[in-house]
């Protein structure tokens, strides 16, 4: 397979055709406009369509959701790895990993949960913005928390991949990997996704992965493909 830098191809999602323009706009603009009027938005010389020339390739954020050992942090892994293989820059956003720097402190409660995707979202935009593609893996299992991630995004002309991994509770308790749904039975965790809390699936993700019907290999090649049309469209000046 080509590097991300060679053999770029216009490309459609969906039934419409993606344009680049369309897409990646200037991040001159602040989205939500901060409480403090003292606080203002300092805009930058650099446009996204210029960062995407300076990387070779076009950035984006692939968001994967879904219940604990559904596969998200062992698919996000694999397809970090065969993007940085092919000469993609790529990085992966790990939601237990952020909890031991960005999101460190920040509570399981629903206000906690919201205030981890939102810090997640705000890192995957920025590194998106410059051109990486970002490879979330979080459980994130609100709905209204992860369509606030994507509009800031879609009003940074971003683009935005929801990823629901999607295996059955049963599947994903029986594997149990960190053994938290075993503590979630017995009491010991309070508020656990899945068991005493909700999970809201998405109701249109770009990319549905069924791992418990699928192989490791073929999740991890679907959503390799999805990220490549989108990082490897032609980058126009």
């Amino acid at each position: 397979m080509a590097k991300c830098s060679h053999g770029r191809v216009p490309i459609a999602v969906g039934r419409r055709p993606l344009k680049y323009h369309s897409l990646v706009h200037s991040m001159q603009e602040s989205v939500d406009p901060p409480a403090d009027p003292n606080v203002r938005w300092h805009a930058s010389a650099a446009d996204a369509a210029l960062r995407a020339r300076c990387a070779g390739q076009r950035g984006v954020t692939a968001w994967l959701t879904g219940l604990s050992g559904s596969g998200k942090s062992t698919i996000a892994v694999d397809v970090e790895h065969r993007l940085l293989q092919i000469g993609c820059l790529a990085c992966c956003l790990d939601g237990d990993n952020l909890r031991h720097g960005l999101n460190a402190g920040v509570g399981f409660d629903a206000a906690g949960r919201q205030e981890a995707v939102r810090r997640a979202g705000e890192a995957a935009l920025l590194m998106a913005g410059s051109g990486v593609v970002a490879i979330v893996g979080m459980i994130s299992p609100y709905r209204a928390d992860r369509d606030r991630v994507r509009a800031r995004h879609l009003a940074a002309g971003i683009p935005f991949i929801e990823v629901h991994v999607h295996a059955p509770l049963a599947i994903a308790e029986g594997r149990d990997p960190k053994g938290l749904y075993a503590k979630a039975r017995a009491g010991e965790i309070k508020g656990f996704t899945g068991i005493d809390d909700p999970y809201e699936a998405p109701l249109s993700a770009e990319v549905v992965l069924h791992t418990a019907e699928h192989s490791l290999a073929a999740c991890v090649a679907e959503l390799e493909t999805a990220i490549l049309k989108i990082a490897m469209a032609t980058v126009r000046a």
